[in-house]
């Protein structure tokens, strides 16, 4: 492959070993290697000379255990080898929005972020929908149902809500951490909503 001698191209963000930081860099020559570049640069502070080797980033592809609601799956979550995994950030998977979290590295310690290349296994859980399971309670007569909303509806005990056509009051609010009949959560935090009759149906 020739070289090709290019006058006056600047190139950002390149390590200069002589200011030993980030500076700015002329490209004297650049010369292609694969699906990379060899470049001849000199920095534009102290006009030290030196050569980069630019490389894209390996894939690497994550075993992810990914949740929605009490359905679980393992996919594989293709990522750069060098990029900076973080818990608690939000990634899209199939038109589905996921946020991590757990992340562990080769001897299962869980970490706070990784480079995708260390990670051994990660956990994700869908949060751009929440289904969220209702009871719905008419004399002794207990239906069972759902909804489908965004994980930040809020519900509050008391409202009234309408269902399968019907209007009915919001009795309680289960969490992971009890019944509550009092109060609002929102639909993330909800493990089932219990529905009554509203005292002033027809």
């Amino acid at each position: 492959m020739e070289d090709t001698d290019i006058d006056e191209e600047l190139f950002d963000a390149a390590v200069c070993p002589e200011c030993t930081k980030m500076t700015e860099h002329e490209i004297l020559r650049r010369n292609v290697k694969g699906n990379g570049e060899d470049l001849l640069v000199r920095c534009v502070i102290c006009s030290n000379v030196h050569n980069l080797q630019l490389r894209p980033p390996k894939s690497v592809f994550i075993k992810t255990t990914l949740s929605d609601r009490m359905d679980s799956e393992l996919s594989l979550i293709e990522a750069d080898e060098d990029e900076e995994i973080i818990k608690e950030d939000y990634f899209q998977h199939q038109e589905q929005t996921y946020k991590i979290t757990r992340i562990e590295d080769s001897t299962s310690r869980e970490c706070k972020s990784l480079n995708a290349g260390e990670i051994s296994a990660m956990w994700a859980v869908r949060v751009d929908r929440t289904i969220v399971p209702i009871t719905m309670t008419e004399g002794e007569i207990s239906v069972p149902s759902s909804i489908e909303c965004e994980p930040d509806r809020i519900f509050s005990c008391g409202a009234i809500m309408q269902m399968n056509g019907r209007r009915w009051r919001i009795r309680a609010l289960h969490t992971g951490k009890g019944r509550t009949l009092n109060g609002k959560r929102i639909a993330s935090e909800i493990r089932r909503i219990y529905l009554h009759v509203p005292d002033d149906h027809n």
